[in-house]
Parts: C-alpha cells; sequence; structure tokens
C-alpha cells in the first residue's frame, strides 16, 4: 500500500468495522504499513476530529463525524424523505427488519432501515448502513444481480467475490454456475431470497427497485428476519406487500437527485437479461 490519501481512506474504513476502537500496532499490521505512518496519519485524523484516543497511548476509534456528514448526504439528497415512510409502513406490515440498499456502480449500499420486530427474537444489526453489500450471499445483492444480464451480474460478482470476506452462513454459494442458477430461480420467482446464506439462522427477501421509465435498477429494498419466522410460506405470503413498495419507491425516485444519478456505465446492457 501505498500513498498518504490511500493509507488514509484505509484507516477510516477498518475503522469502521471496529466501533470499540484498535490499537495503532493492529492497524498498521491489519493494513501492511509501518506503525510510526499509521500513528502519524491517525494523528492527524484526530486533529481534524475524524477519530479520538479513548485514553492516553490507547486505542485510536472514529468520532461521530463521519457518521453525522453521511446522514447529512442522505438527508441532502431525499433519499431518506422518499423512502422511510414506506420502509416503516413495510416493517409494520411484515413484523421484521427493512432495508434499502441504493446502487453505487459498482456497490450496492445499504443506506436505510427500518425495525417491525418490537419484542422477542429478531434480526437486529445495527451498524449496517453504509455498509457495501455482499452481492451473492444476500438477498439484495441477488435482487440486483437478477436484474441485470447474467453477463454484467457475473462480472460484478467476479469482481467482488463469489463466498464473502466474513463468515457468512452455510447455504453461501461457492461457484459461478451456483450464483447464475440463484439468479435463474429468482427472475422465475420474482424476487429474491437468502436463508442461512448471509448469516447462519437468517432468511431474507428482496426486490430491485426501478423507475418508472424502466432501465437499469436504483437500488433494492428487503425484508430480514430469522429463518424459523421468516419462513417459504411466509415469504411468499410478504411477496405482494414487497413488491408493492419497490414499485412505490421507485415511482417516487425522483424526489431525490441521488436515485437520478447514472448508475451505470452502459444502461443499455445493464438492462438486458439472459434468462
Amino acid at each position: 500500500m501505498s500513498g498518504v490519501l490511500e493509507r488514509t481512506l484505509s484507516i477510516l474504513e477498518l475503522l469502521t468495522n471496529h466501533p470499540d476502537g484498535m490499537q495503532v500496532s493492529a492497524i498498521a499490521t491489519e493494513l501492511d504499513m509501518p506503525a510510526s505512518a499509521a500513528h502519524r496519519l491517525l494523528k492527524e485524523l484526530s486533529q481534524y476530529g475524524y477519530v479520538r484516543q479513548l485514553r492516553s497511548q490507547g486505542d485510536y476509534a472514529l468520532t461521530i463525524k463521519l457518521a453525522a456528514m453521511g446522514l447529512s448526504f442522505l438527508g441532502k439528497t431525499g433519499v431518506t424523505d422518499v423512502a422511510q415512510p414506506i420502509l416503516d409502513r413495510l416493517a409494520a406490515q411484515s413484523g421484521e427488519l427493512v432495508r434499502l440498499s441504493v446502487v453505487d456502480y459498482p456497490d450496492l449500499v445499504w443506506v436505510g432501515v427500518a425495525q417491525g420486530a418490537t419484542t422477542g427474537l429478531r434480526y437486529d444489526p445495527g451498524r449496517e448502513q453504509g455498509v457495501v453489500v455482499h452481492l451473492a450471499s444476500s438477498a439484495g445483492g441477488r435482487a440486483w444481480l437478477s436484474a441485470l444480464s447474467d453477463e454484467e451480474a457475473l462480472e460484478l460478482v467476479a469482481a467482488q467475490g463469489v463466498e464473502p470476506p466474513f463468515n457468512g452462513g452455510p447455504d453461501i454459494a461457492h461457484t459461478i454456475a451456483e450464483v447464475l442458477d440463484i439468479l435463474h430461480q429468482t427472475r422465475a420467482r420474482g424476487y429474491s431470497i437468502a436463508v442461512n446464506s448471509y448469516l447462519a439462522g437468517m432468511a431474507a427477501m428482496a426486490a430491485p427497485i426501478h423507475r418508472p421509465d424502466g432501465g437499469a435498477p436504483i437500488g433494492c429494498v428487503s425484508i430480514a428476519g430469522p429463518a424459523v419466522r421468516v419462513t417459504p410460506e411466509r415469504m411468499e405470503e410478504l411477496k405482494q406487500p414487497l413488491l408493492e413498495a419497490a414499485a412505490e419507491i421507485g415511482d417516487a425516485a425522483g424526489g431525490s437527485s441521488f436515485f437520478n444519478r447514472n448508475r451505470a456505465p452502459a444502461p443499455s446492457t445493464a438492462t438486458r437479461r439472459t434468462a
């Protein structure tokens, strides 16, 4: 790794996954940089208010500054204004966790959430807003990929990796052939599913979001919860509310400049699907 900017951004990205902070030596080892360089960059980030030292000679952690910037950005783009009431309604209908992800090509990023499960067993990650979605293992990722051509879907999966970089569930896809089969089933079903894939014990379903004028998908909406509760039968019951929510967000997407950006370098090929 070289370059001050690259190293600085890598530190920020690493610390987003360690909210309790990390030692300088651990940061340096993880990012393969000299400890002296890591310490110097952390000191500069601290001066600008992006990180703080938890105690003298202790771990470094992110401050709230980046999160506040992200929330401010989303608010000014209109994403939350457009989608949140719809997410809240779908969460109340399903009684499960509902998430909105948007395409920031070539990534899919979680940006909105509504929790419908108020008591008992529930899936509540709490820290996934702003996280890049792993495409092959998640319901949202599979929904997005299913709305693309096989060729583009496989390019995106190959770039990110078929298997997640974290400990996924026992039923993740291991090969490109398995991913293709999943996408073909998703198109036939009308929505994606991921059971014991993204996480063990979790089941999710998702649908892509399109603008009324068509074109490449601009995001996905998903429902996730414990697999013991989000069963195939329950998914079938939730299919129509999910699809209606995705369509409603798509219809309202004109109210957000973020949704109206050009998402793919070649929309004409991105929207062609191969059965």
